[in-house]
């Protein structure tokens, strides 16, 4: 029986407050108005980024809340408007947009959607300023514009980006958040030549990613850098083959990896949102040619400080925003890569559980005993 137009009751995680455990509710969930789609969730992924805003460290913090931004799932209906959709399809919610109308969309160059920029603040919908989530009459808000904790959600359409139907939602939702932000940081951005020298500084899920990335480039060094030297040995998985933790060290880390490569890695890429880590990703790559590209989110108080000399002596630092990925136009082709091989996407996933213990994903995050633990929303 078609539910389109209609009301839906279904089982949300709600964050009532920071830092208390999830609980699973009975929400309703409203239809989609102008240029929104309704979402049935399959499956969600937890993302740090969840959990950072779940223990209100970020902006504003806004309870209650449904989080969850990473995820695979079907189109359940759609709204006025909507013409590129249809129920039934395939589809992964992003926590960022592309309205292909502002100049950013139209540009080749950008994927920083004027209308559907990422906005940890807003917790409603565009289109009229109201939460499509309600319990017992009372609204709960949005969260990136996803909320996939739910077992359906309301996105803008702009925010979905319909994937082959072959495609394993169980393996590629992982691909709508940290998996291309860190891939495409590589690929897209630093753009290593075959047989190069790379530097991650950070290996999370995210810089692991972004070593998947100078691995699939060809590569021939890939270095890790981390404080963590328990993350050396999974790191080897994605083609890190040497290590280095700052604090082995009495000198800057800058210095030691220009020491283990000649004066400097052809490509850095920085995914851990420190400072300090962002200059050393910038000041360890050679001159001449060497290029950082900075992923992580630094602290909204942090400056950047180093040496003019050093970009005049033709040093490049660029920045990235979800690895210069379109999420309509460029997810779906990501997901090919996947399904050709090109893009080995099931070793990030470490951890299942069913929706009714999504608790325990934060407790194996936050443990450090997780890359990505999958949700599955049917359990």
């Amino acid at each position: 029986m078609s539910t389109a137009g209609q009301v839906i009751k279904c089982r949300a995680a709600v964050a009532w407050e920071a830092g208390k455990p999830l609980s699973i509710e009975e929400v309703e969930v409203a239809p989609p108005q102008k240029e929104e789609v309704r979402l049935k969730i399959l499956f969600t992924s937890l993302c740090h980024t969840d959990v950072y805003f779940w223990e209100a460290k970020g902006q504003h913090p806004l309870f209650p809340r449904i989080y969850g931004h990473e995820a695979g799932g079907i189109v359940e209906s759609v709204g006025e408007g909507v013409t590129d959709l249809q129920p039934g399809d395939h589809v992964l919610p992003v926590f960022t947009g592309e309205c292909k109308e502002c100049r950013h969309c139209k540009s080749e160059e950008s994927n920083m959607c004027d209308l559907l920029r990422i906005n940890t603040d807003r917790g409603t919908m565009l289109s009229d300023g109201k939460s499509r989530f309600s319990k017992d009459g009372k609204p709960i808000y949005h969260f990136l514009g996803t909320s996939t904790f739910s077992e359906y959600t309301v996105c803008h359409v702009g925010s979905v980006a319909k994937i082959n139907p072959a495609a394993p939602l169980e393996k590629v939702c992982v691909l709508s958040c940290g998996i291309c932000t860190g891939f495409g940081a590589t690929v897209n951005v630093a753009k290593p030549k075959k047989g190069s020298s790379v530097a991650i500084f950070g290996l999370g899920a995210v810089g692991l990613a972004a070593a998947e990335g100078a691995r699939v480039s060809g590569a021939a060094r890939i270095i890790g850098v981390d404080l963590n030297s328990n993350r050396f040995e999974e790191a080897k998985k994605f083609g890190v083959n040497e290590f280095v933790n700052p604090k082995d060290h009495n000198k800057p880390v800058q210095e030691v990896i220009a020491e283990m490569t000649d004066g400097g890695v052809d490509r850095s890429v920085e995914c851990t949102g420190s400072i300090q880590a962002m200059i050393s990703a910038f000041e360890c790559v050679h001159d001449g040619w060497g290029v950082a590209v900075l992923v992580g989110v630094p602290n909204k108080d942090d400056a950047f400080k180093t040496h003019p000399v050093n970009f005049l002596n033709e040093r490049t630092l660029k920045g990235t925003f979800y690895g210069n990925y379109k999420p309509r136009s460029d997810l779906p082709g990501v997901v090919e890569m996947y399904m050709n091989n090109e893009l080995e996407v099931d070793k990030f996933i470490t951890h299942s559980v069913p929706f009714a213990e999504i608790n325990k994903a934060f407790d194996l995050m936050l443990s450090g005993q997780s890359i990505r633990c999958i949700i599955r929303m049917e359990d």
